[in-house]
């Protein structure tokens, strides 16, 4: 989490401070319970190339409707435990509306559009959680999260 912020803030040697006003974090975590079932652990499996496109794309779309806005995010994979971080995120910008507005956006369209799938273990088994199904080109895919992101 801390690169993450220190991604966003600036505050690189030789470069000027980036004046925010507001650093808003998100970090998904691996919860206990699932649709009634104990889980035990979580797996995450992503295609790479095209997960940093898609991670990519939603910087870019970030940039667009917060143009004062700077994000950074990373999504893990590999098994992960209970309590453990699975999705961070964080945003920066002058103003706090904007950077709460610019993280909820980035995680909504993770959901939406990165290669990345999630395997749920729980006491009696496992299942694959449906992962991305929108095109990140789909406007409308686009526009839901703008409005998840803005409510």
């Amino acid at each position: 989490m801390a690169e993450l912020i220190r991604l966003v803030s600036g505050d690189e040697p030789g470069e000027p401070p980036a004046g925010h006003g507001a650093i808003v974090t998100f970090i998904g975590t691996v919860r206990g319970e699932n649709q009634g079932r104990k889980v035990v652990r979580l797996e995450y499996e992503a295609y790479e190339p095209l997960a940093l496109r898609a991670f990519g794309v939603i910087a870019d779309e970030v940039r667009n409707r917060w143009p004062s806005a700077r994000v950074a995010f990373h999504h893990r994979t590999g098994s992960l435990a209970l309590g453990e971080a699975s999705v961070m995120v964080v945003a920066a910008s002058p103003h706090r509306a904007e950077a709460f507005s610019a993280c909820r956006y980035v995680i909504e369209r993770v959901k939406q559009i990165a290669p990345v799938w999630k395997r749920e273990f729980f006491e009696g088994g496992d299942v694959w959680i449906e992962g991305a199904a929108a095109d990140a080109s789909d406007e409308a895919s686009s526009e839901e999260a703008y409005r998840r992101a803005c409510e």
